[in-house]
């Protein structure tokens, strides 16, 4: 595949540059599959698991949707398309993926999560966004203050669906749908498909086209992986041991908790 590829599937120029400028010359599996059903204006059900491109599968034809096929003013309050992400880190990448794409549409991108001062937030929703990017609860913060609405939403996206209901947001999820209008294009994206996800997409979607790019409970294909048995005694150690091979140039490093995100950056 070459960078026509992603010409081919219907994306506007300034996408284009976008992409080749950053080298991505091949579209994956969800992007290719993905993408034209969303310029189509379908409501879509996708399992992916992260590390599959899905961010960019759904960014580009919101993207293109909002600059190209339907630009419309902004209005005071209020965002044309909503990413509900479960961790503000997340929300942070996906905020930072629609910008780089957009680099030469110049989208205005806002992100709402908790853990942050409330005032900026207002403000930049005081004047209207093209997209949101936000976490369910402080989201609904927003809403009950009155700084933002969702009743002009266009386009309204749930990312990691799976990982949102482990967190225990259903309900805020539920309340935040209640506040969009019915006329939307919506996209589901999950990496399983358990019945309470299963039950929160009928929910949500209109005449759904589901696109799967992976078996559940896959590993996905682009990430190598290596598990490394040891006791808990010695897991800093061996941690230390691997950070000092040259080829972790960047590494994220997760614990059970955040007690135990702070013993090992003391140790560290």
């Amino acid at each position: 595949m070459t960078q026509s590829d992603f010409a081919s599937l219907g994306l506007c120029a300034p996408l284009l540059a976008a992409l080749k400028a950053r080298g991505y010359d091949t579209p994956t599996p969800i992007q290719q599959r993905a993408i034209p059903l969303l310029l189509d204006d379908r409501d879509l059900l996708g399992i992916a698991q992260t590390g599959t491109g899905k961010t960019a599968a759904f960014a580009l034809p919101i993207l293109h949707r909002l600059f190209v096929t339907e630009k419309k003013p902004l209005q005071p309050r209020s965002a044309r398309a909503l990413v509900l992400a479960p961790t503000r880190e997340l929300a942070a990448q996906i905020a930072a993926s629609f910008e780089a794409y957009g680099r030469h549409l110049r989208p205005s991108v806002s992100v709402v999560v908790g853990g942050v001062k409330h005032n900026p937030q207002v403000r930049a929703l005081a004047r209207g966004v093209d997209v949101l990017v936000a976490t369910p609860g402080r989201l609904l913060d927003h809403l009950q203050g009155g700084t933002l609405r969702l009743d002009r939403t266009e386009i309204v996206v749930l990312d990691e669906a799976d990982h949102m209901l482990d967190l225990g947001f259903l309900v805020p999820i539920r309340r935040i749908l209640a506040k969009l209008p019915k006329s939307r294009q919506t996209l589901f994206f999950s990496a399983t498909m358990p019945k309470d996800i299963g039950a929160l997409a009928r929910d949500m979607l209109t005449d759904p086209v589901e696109v799967s790019v992976a078996p559940v409970a896959t590993t996905a294909e682009r990430v190598d992986q290596s598990v490394y048995l040891v006791d808990a005694a010695g897991k800093r150690s061996l941690l230390v041991e691997l950070l000092r091979q040259p080829g972790y140039e960047r590494t994220l490093v997760f614990t059970r908790t955040k007690h135990g995100a702070d013993k090992v950056t003391r140790h560290l």
